[in-house]
């Protein structure tokens, strides 16, 4: 799909898969000067909270909560909003609601995710994670782990968390994945959430 250079969702080349559930991958997700902003204030003065649960321990926020910076409010414009819905509705031959929720995470040195799927009877079904780490490697830790079943040691796929690189997912009883622990640095990822049109009643 070919897409204007100045549009500020790109998705390019994506490719799908369908096991051991649906989801795509894609090496470029924003326009680059925004994926640039958007992790340079990320790193700076984005407003952080730790939040703990029995499965991760990390900082996050709702872009819908704070006051974002004005060269970055594109990102939850309603064009944009239902420009990456419909890609999305498109790529899983799914029909979305409108109701979209918008998280950053950030993870630093001893911080991990351990396995789990997401799923919650009622809440959002399909993900999109953009990952937002300039010059990260292999070293730092920080992989995003997909597994063919509940077993940790059953991987069937692993991702660097590549700058604005963007992994989509069905959030189902299967879509078990985790990341590994932070070595070194400060992981970033934006994180949009969304319903199936009749998810939510």
């Amino acid at each position: 799909m070919r897409v204007a250079l100045d549009s500020p969702l790109h998705l390019s080349s994506v490719e799908a898969f369908s096991s051991p559930f649906e989801f795509f991958v894609s090496p470029l997700a924003l326009r680059d000067d925004l994926s640039t902003r958007l992790l340079e204030w990320l790193e700076t003065e984005a407003p952080w909270r730790l939040v703990v649960t029995d499965f991760y321990e990390q900082y996050e926020f709702s872009l819908w909560d704070v006051n974002v910076p004005p060269q970055l409010l594109v990102l939850l414009d309603s064009n944009f909003l239902g420009e990456l819905k419909r890609r999305m509705g498109a790529l899983f031959n799914v029909e979305l609601s409108s109701d979209i929720d918008i998280a950053a995470h950030k993870l630093i040195s001893g911080q991990r995710i351990r396995l789990h799927n997401d799923f919650i009877l009622g809440e959002k079904t399909y993900r999109l994670l953009i990952q937002l780490n300039q010059g990260w490697k292999d070293a730092h830790g920080g992989l995003l782990l997909f597994f063919n079943s509940s077993d940790p040691a059953d991987i069937h796929k692993v991702f660097r968390p590549t700058h604005n690189s963007a992994i989509g997912f069905v959030v189902s009883p299967t879509s078990n994945h985790a990341v590994s622990t932070i070595h070194d640095g400060e992981r970033f990822t934006l994180v949009y959430s969304f319903y199936g049109r009749n998810d939510n009643g």
